[in-house]
């Protein structure tokens, strides 16, 4: 079962200033020269269409996938497998910049596991209740905290 994750529009919007300020380091240089020749210009260029590429790969498309024995969270190139019966407590979480997360909302589930990198990972299933009920399928041990 895969579940995508909820893009809010303050996400998005964090990710356009983050591109734009991204792209004004990169081509900073340019403003300072007269002449453009090609290579310094195809250099620029690169150094920010590859990180712009990975922050958006990463950003947009997170998934959530539970497997037989864990849940796989997905995000780009990142990837964390979360054991079932590692998981301990679920809690909901709007705070979306401090801790290991990979959502693009800030209806956010924080999952807390024993062998999570800083204890806990936060994620935004797009369906939320229904993410949540198939966890509680997998996982009947864990306590739910707060309203989730």
């Amino acid at each position: 079962m895969v579940f995508c994750s909820k893009i809010d529009a303050f996400f998005v919007n964090f990710m356009m200033i983050a591109i734009l300020l991204l792209g004004l380091a990169s081509f900073w240089p340019l403003f300072f020269f007269n002449k453009i020749d090609l290579f310094p210009f195809l250099l620029l260029t690169c150094t920010f269409l590859i990180p712009a590429g990975v922050i958006l790969w990463s950003a947009f498309s997170i998934k959530y996938v539970y497997s037989q024995d864990f849940l796989l969270v997905q995000g780009g190139p990142y990837k964390s497998r979360i054991l079932y019966e590692d998981i301990t407590e679920i809690t909901s979480s709007n705070n979306i910049f401090s801790g290991y997360r990979i959502l693009s909302s800030r209806d956010a589930i924080e999952i807390y596991s024993k062998q999570a990198f800083w204890g806990s990972v936060m994620i935004s299933p797009m369906c939320k209740r229904e993410f949540i009920n198939e966890l509680k399928k997998r996982c009947p041990n864990m306590k739910i905290r707060e309203k989730c």
